[in-house]
């Protein structure tokens, strides 16, 4: 049950900062594209790729701290479902050419952004 906690812990505080962080973006970007989510599901995808292969990697976080890095705060940070609905949301509205762009960037920068965590990972590791 300890556990569980932590992971809905975690999962608030993911939460919390993705709505903080998104209504910062939206404040300051056009209102067509959805960019609050597009932010939110690479910066979780960097912070998920640092924690698991630079943090974890140098034992720095326990199992524990792990699972509410990991599973909480990113699983409550990041925003594929969002993401899905925005983009069903745009092809309905006839916007393609913006619906398509949501998927290329969401699906391949935020892969980016866990080759970029592994790469300064390894470069602060040493290896």
């Amino acid at each position: 049950m300890k556990l569980y906690l932590i992971v809905a812990l975690g999962s608030g505080v993911g939460g919390f900062l993705r709505y903080a962080i998104s209504d910062v973006v939206y404040k300051y970007s056009p209102s067509l594209f959805p960019y609050g989510t597009l932010f939110v599901n690479i910066v979780g995808s960097f912070l998920l790729g640092f924690i698991l292969f630079y943090l974890d990697a140098v034992k720095l976080i326990s199992a524990e701290m792990r699972l509410f890095l990991t599973i909480g705060l990113c699983g409550g940070l990041t925003t594929f479902s969002t993401f899905s609905y925005e983009t069903v949301k745009l092809i309905q509205d006839s916007e393609y050419l913006l619906a398509g762009s949501n998927i290329l960037l969401n699906v391949f920068v935020t892969i980016l952004a866990v080759f970029l965590a592994a790469f300064i990972s390894k470069i602060i590791i040493g290896g």
